[in-house]
């Protein structure tokens, strides 16, 4: 049995109206939700089958913070400035590079899906788009990041750093969701250009150390070298790192604050944000052309 299709019908096929154009592109935005979700699902339920990598990743910086603060336990108070102890000097800079380590393994799931054959066939299913791969990617890790630094700011609150406001640990949230956006975007595109796991975790343990240790993570500038100074000054870290540092010292913030010193002037809080996201901009306009590429 045939069945017919009215001019009117035939009219619509061809030359579809602005309402038809608009149900298209809205199914389109659904199905992509809807894609992303399934596929960060996924990735949860990989988590919760082998949740080793998020203990380790909640432990890890829990030891950092009882080593490290144990080991200058008996620094002097003034030696970190305002009478800081090291404990709460440390805790911002555990925060970050705890975020930023993650961020920056966040490669490692699409290496290994694209060496199991996995990644393969998601390219060739009917995706709405296929952006929504890099989607899933980047909610799992900034999930995972706000689950380790709240871990962080609990245990740092036990051992004497303090808890910040509400307002302030909300911009500690912003803080940390804009360095783990960029550094996800770099991990996840050293993923797609690098050839397999092996190159991506030597990338990952050339950049790790080397960037937490250039740095105010563990020192204040004023302790660095004059050539290490203007490096740390660079450093994307230091730049998430001295907010937070800021707000932990100081309950009455706001965003025009000084909140950074650098040899080439003093940067309030609106400003340090506003590099942060021009970061996250730069990485995530240089991955795009590689992702088209793989994706085309």
């Amino acid at each position: 049995m045939t069945q017919s299709i009215l001019p009117n019908q035939f009219t619509e096929i061809l030359a579809p109206n602005s309402e038809t154009q608009i149900e298209i592109k809205n199914n389109a935005i659904r199905d992509f939700f809807q894609e992303t979700l399934a596929l960060t699902t996924r990735l949860f339920i990989q988590l919760k089958r082998r949740p080793s990598s998020l203990v380790a990743g909640v432990i890890q910086p829990f030891m950092w913070l009882i080593l490290f603060g144990a080991l200058f336990y008996q620094a002097p108070p003034s030696l970190f400035g305002n009478n800081l102890t090291y404990g709460q000097f440390l805790a911002p800079g555990i925060i970050i590079f705890t975020a930023f380590s993650g961020a920056l393994n966040a490669g490692l799931p699409i290496m290994f899906d694209r060496e199991f054959g996995f990644l393969n066939r998601l390219l060739v299913a009917p995706l709405a788009s296929r952006f929504s791969i890099v989607a899933a990617s980047t909610i799992y890790i900034i999930s995972l990041s706000f689950i380790q630094t709240a871990v962080i700011i609990t245990a740092s609150a036990f051992i004497g750093a303090g808890l910040p406001r509400f307002g302030g640990l909300i911009a500690i949230a912003l803080i940390v969701f804009l360095i783990v956006l960029g550094v996800t975007g770099l991990s996840l595109g050293f993923a797609f250009a690098l050839p397999g796991h092996i190159e991506l975790l030597a990338v990952i343990f050339v950049i790790n150390l080397p960037l937490l240790f250039a740095s105010t993570a563990l020192a204040p500038l004023s302790f660095m070298a004059e050539w290490l100074q203007i490096i740390a000054s660079l450093n994307p870290l230091t730049y998430a790192i001295e907010p937070i540092r800021y707000i932990y010292q100081n309950p009455h913030w706001n965003f025009v604050s000084i909140v950074m010193n650098t040899p080439w002037g003093n940067f309030n809080f609106v400003t340090v944000l506003s590099l942060l996201f021009i970061f996250d901009v730069v990485i995530l306009l240089s991955i795009k052309p590689l992702l088209s590429r793989r994706f085309a």
